[in-house]
């Protein structure tokens, strides 16, 4: 699979017009970094579709068409945007908590903890029963079958999964459940009269459309970063008492204000409906299946309150199947469907240094499927302003973390591209840019893509959870 073809797979997935593709350029091929999986394809692929929406959304308002570039090795660098991020010159906070790794169990399974929110740590604790120290957790997981402790931490609303092989994923009822759905859906859930993409100024693709941003780590960020990037208006909305992880909340904040409600009070609840009822656009969330319907906010109410909102829907495994309410990330979703295996597997057979040898499984060597799943969820979101555009009506976009890794190992491997040298920060020093916010001098990176004229920016620093007031401007 090229990024070419990627891209048009998407295009054509979303049923938009085959003519647009004429517009885009790409650059680039895997590998470009060191995996056998083709992330850079991935990359290119969606921030392309991203981008070429946009501008679609853009000729909406103008009339006018523009080019859009997008090279691999720039993608990439906004694939891996947390690792370059840097604050006053220095590293940002760790994001990792040290007990967030690979265990070996007494079967010879390994198992993957992720344990980077205080209250996920806490849960794995009581259940192994032992100290908070990553040995004394290796050797209470020694203890433990694999496959038992995985079921175990799922049934106790925990963060883990067992290091699967392909094969043994694709057998699990949910790997049959994702492999049934298409990547992406778009389905319109009500009726309202066309109404342009954006309002006022059409300087930019989004100029004027408001989107609410309940999300938080990277997925459902990245998706809102991205509709910032092209001129939306985005308002984050964080629940106060909810953890966050502060280079995220740095990196994913650009472009955006924030603002924090507690949707367990029935007042946060009437503010968030007045939010969406004052012409929102797009809402954005990233919650596990059902969570937001249960306070009042499932896609079809939100549409019976604003006619014409598009509702975008992230989840880690998909919202159909028995793991759909499991909780999950990216590097958990890799862990469960073979990816990491497969990695691992590619490495030790290549005498590919101690960790291979070891059986330890490897992740890929980015964040791709939160970063994958975050431009198809901006993707789709721009698809849906364009159809309300021109046959109104409300839409609802829902995609995973899950269907987006299945996609990605559908492009076949680079038998040799764990090989690929690395990508330091000096390397991308043409990607990158500095802005002064309240967190300091924060140096991160810009958008990849290029469009002639209409060039993505970030028209905000990053802020901290709680900066502004939860309303529109």
């Amino acid at each position: 699979m090229t990024p070419r073809l990627a891209l048009e797979h998407l295009w054509s997935l979303a049923a938009c017009s085959p003519a647009a593709l004429d517009a885009v350029s790409l650059a680039g091929e895997d590998p470009a970094l060191p995996s056998v999986y083709r992330v850079g394809t991935l990359a290119s692929a969606t921030i392309a579709a991203m981008a070429l929406a946009a501008a679609e959304c853009f000729r909406l308002r103008t009339g006018r068409q523009q080019r859009v570039d997008v090279d691999v090795r720039r993608a990439l660098a906004t694939f891996r945007s947390e690792r370059y991020l840097r604050v006053n010159e220095g590293l940002p906070p760790e994001l990792r908590n040290p007990v967030t790794g690979f265990y070996a169990t007494r079967d010879d399974r390994w198992i993957q903890l992720h344990t980077n929110f205080q209250h996920h740590l806490d849960g794995v604790l009581k259940v192994l029963g032992c100290a908070n120290d990553p040995k004394a957790v290796a050797e209470a997981i020694r203890g433990w079958d694999g496959a038992t402790l995985d079921q175990t931490l799922a049934d106790a609303c925990l963060c883990a999964a067992l290091i699967r092989a392909p094969d043994e994923w694709a057998a699990l009822d949910q790997a049959k459940a994702i492999a049934s759905l298409p990547l992406f859906e778009i389905e319109r859930i009500g009726d309202s009269q066309p109404e342009a993409p954006g309002r006022g100024d059409a300087s930019l693709p989004l100029a004027g459309t408001r989107v609410l941003d309940l999300s938080r780590i990277i997925a459902g960020p990245v998706a809102g970063r991205a509709l910032a990037q092209h001129g939306a208006d985005v308002l984050l909305i964080n629940g106060p008492h909810l953890p966050n992880i502060a280079p995220l909340v740095i990196d994913n904040g650009r472009g955006k204000r924030s603002a924090t409600l507690d949707l367990r009070d029935d007042p946060a609840r009437v503010r968030l409906r007045a939010l969406v009822a004052g012409n929102t656009d797009v809402f954005l969330q990233a919650y596990r299946p059902g969570s937001l319907a249960a306070r009042g906010f499932a896609p079809e109410e939100l549409a019976r309150l604003r006619p014409g909102i598009v509702c975008v829907s992230i989840s880690a495994y998909g919202h159909t199947g028995p793991w759909a309410l499991r909780r999950g990330f990216d590097s958990l979703v890799q862990s469960a469907s073979g990816i990491a295996w497969t990695e691992s597997l590619a490495a030790r057979g290549e005498g590919g240094g101690s960790d291979a040898q070891s059986g330890m499984p490897r992740h890929l060597p980015c964040q791709a499927l939160d970063h994958g799943a975050g431009y198809l969820a901006a993707f789709g979101a721009m698809v849906a302003l364009a159809r309300r555009a021109t046959e109104g009506g409300s839409w609802h976009v829902r995609l995973s973390l899950a269907q987006t890794g299945h996609w990605l190992t559908s492009f076949g491997q680079v038998a040799d591209g764990w090989r690929t040298p690395d990508v330091t920060f000096d390397d991308v020093q043409d990607c990158l840019e500095t802005v002064d916010s309240p967190f300091g001098r924060v140096t991160s990176v810009m958008p990849a893509e290029r469009l002639s004229e209409t060039p993505p920016f970030y028209a905000r620093p990053p802020v901290p959870i709680g900066t502004d007031d939860a309303r529109w401007a």
